[in-house]
Order: structure tokens, then C-alpha cells, then sequence
């Protein structure tokens, strides 16, 4: 991918508005957004912020264990509120600093998982105590699914900070280059699984960016044209967000039945996720026709 980023491209602090949703817009954001230039003051590192997120979240999962308690359900909540705004922050914190690395975006996405994965065995490990070993067996699966549902919203979001701004900090590794050390390998995985889960971006992004190569003096307009067309699909994507399983979470624990919340994981948020990746295929297709490439014709 990165063979057609934009040189000149600027990566701005903030994230990129028009893709946002409204809860990271309105709410998560603009509370890291303050939270950033302290960091920065103070010599805290991206890295730092995100494993601070991680402790936030594994506390959550402690928390949440004892959900039949109101008061531990809302604690869990909060916790996992501040995980988010350091979530939203590291990136800011990168970004403004310019300290950028493999392991930074391998920690990112460690941080979210682990996070789930101390509710997720908090929530198993009470569940258990009336469910048995199908509380575990339920958690797992909804685990897979969660993880293949995010790994897929990733991609939209990264692929149209590349595409659409041509920023050199979102491009995913080249699968067929040999990736160095242990960070390196693992984001190489990560990219693997999100390419797989992508809904037919492989071969989008091989048309696009010879596309891109071959028109230089079109390259802005190109541009320009991808986030028209993909700033209100990718924002769609918004609905497989953290924040929404952040507060099913929440409202499931407040009614005692946390098994409602792993249902909908598994069933609800998979179909949805068939619905999205079938869309963005078409969206795929009608975009190259927009700028005079059908899908298997390569670069004009």
C-alpha cells in the first residue's frame, strides 16, 4: 500500500472528523483531546498511555465480575470509559509527537483486546457459577466474532486514512515483504486477519493503487474522490464500534443477565457485520467505475 502514499501528506493530531462516531465525536475525543498536551508536557510516551488504558481495562473486568452489585457494574463502566479516552489518546499522543512505531500500533490493538478479554473472563468466570462450562464455551465464541467484527471496522478506518488522505501512519505492512522482529511479525499477523476479513479490499487496493501510481497529476483529485464517496460508508462502520459494546455491556450487567450481551455478540453483531462487509463490496465496484476502472481492468 504504501508505494502510492501522498509524500507530502500531513497526519493532523486529531483524528479525522468526518468518519468519527458521534460518541467518539462528541464525547471520548474531545476528553482525550484535553488530556494530550499534558501528556506531551509531562514526557509521556504513546506507550505508556496505551498500557495505562490497558490497566484501566483489566480493572473493568474485576469490577464487572461482581456485576450482580450495581455499584461494581457502574464502576466496571466507568473504567472502561477511561480506557476509551486513553484509547483516543495515544494515537492524538503519536500523532502530535510524531513517535511513531510497529509496537505502538501492535500495543493499540493488544490494549483493546485485552480490555474485553478481562471483562469477557470476568463476566465468564461469574456466569459459570449458574451456567457451567457453557458460559465459558458462549464467551469464546463471542470472543472469535468480536474479534474478527473489529479487526474488519479497523481496516475501513485505516484504509480510508490512506486512501482518502494518503496518510503514511495507516498503511497496513506489505504482505509480501519479510517483517522484522517480534513486533513486526505480529503486525504483519494482525494485518493478515484484518485483510481476511475485509470484504474483497485486497484486490481494491491493488487496482487503486496502481490506479494512483499511474495518474500522479490526478493523485489529489483521486483522493479527494475516495472520501466523498467513502467518509459516510466508513462512518457506517461506526455501529462495530468498542463504545457500543461498551454499553451493552454496562446495560446488560444492570439487568443481571450479561448472556444477553454475548448473544447479540455472536448473532447480532455478525450479521450486521455480513450486511457492512456485502455493502462495501459494492461500493468497491462502483467506485472504480466512477473513476474509469471496473474492478479487474488495472491501472488506465
Amino acid at each position: 500500500m504504501s508505494d502510492a502514499t501522498s509524500a507530502g501528506a500531513a497526519d493532523p493530531i486529531r483524528r479525522t472528523y468526518e468518519i468519527e462516531d458521534p460518541t467518539n465525536l462528541y464525547l471520548i475525543h474531545p476528553i482525550s483531546a484535553a488530556l494530550v498536551p499534558l501528556f506531551a508536557k509531562w514526557g509521556i510516551s504513546p506507550n505508556i498511555v496505551s498500557l495505562l488504558g490497558m490497566g484501566c481495562g483489566i480493572l473493568a473486568g474485576v469490577s464487572y465480575h461482581f456485576y450482580s452489585s450495581t455499584g461494581c457494574a457502574v464502576l466496571g463502566f466507568l473504567l472502561m470509559l477511561a480506557w476509551h479516552v486513553m484509547d483516543g489518546a495515544d494515537g492524538q499522543l503519536a500523532r502530535l509527537t510524531k513517535r511513531y512505531s510497529e509496537l505502538g500500533k501492535i500495543l493499540d490493538g493488544i490494549c483493546d483486546y485485552v480490555t474485553f478479554t478481562a471483562v469477557y473472563v470476568g463476566l465468564a468466570l461469574a456466569m459459570s457459577r449458574f451456567m457451567g462450562g457453557w458460559a465459558w464455551a458462549l464467551v469464546a465464541l463471542s470472543g472469535v466474532a468480536h474479534a474478527v467484527q473489529s479487526a474488519s471496522y479497523e481496516m475501513q478506518r485505516q484504509d480510508y486514512n490512506f486512501w482518502g488522505w494518503g496518510r503514511a501512519s495507516a498503511a497496513l505492512p506489505r504482505l509480501d515483504a519479510k517483517p522484522k522482529g517480534i513486533a513486526g511479525r505480529l503486525h504483519h499477523l494482525y494485518a493478515r486477519v484484518q485483510l481476511w476479513a475485509s470484504g474483497g479490499a485486497a484486490e481494491f487496493h491493488r487496482v487503486f493503487a496502481a490506479i494512483l501510481i499511474s495518474k500522479p497529476r490526478q493523485e489529489a483529485a483521486l483522493r479527494e474522490a475516495y472520501r466523498a464517496r467513502f467518509a459516510p460508508v466508513t462512518r457506517r462502520w461506526g455501529v462495530l464500534c468498542a463504545n457500543y459494546r461498551t454499553l451493552g455491556l454496562f446495560l446488560a450487567a444492570l439487568v443481571k443477565l450479561p448472556v444477553l450481551y454475548f448473544v447479540f455478540e455472536i448473532i447480532g453483531f455478525s450479521a450486521i457485520l455480513i450486511v457492512l462487509l456485502e455493502a462495501q463490496k459494492v461500493q468497491y465496484q462502483a467506485f472504480l467505475e466512477q473513476i474509469g476502472q471496473r474492478s479487474g481492468s488495472g491501472a488506465a
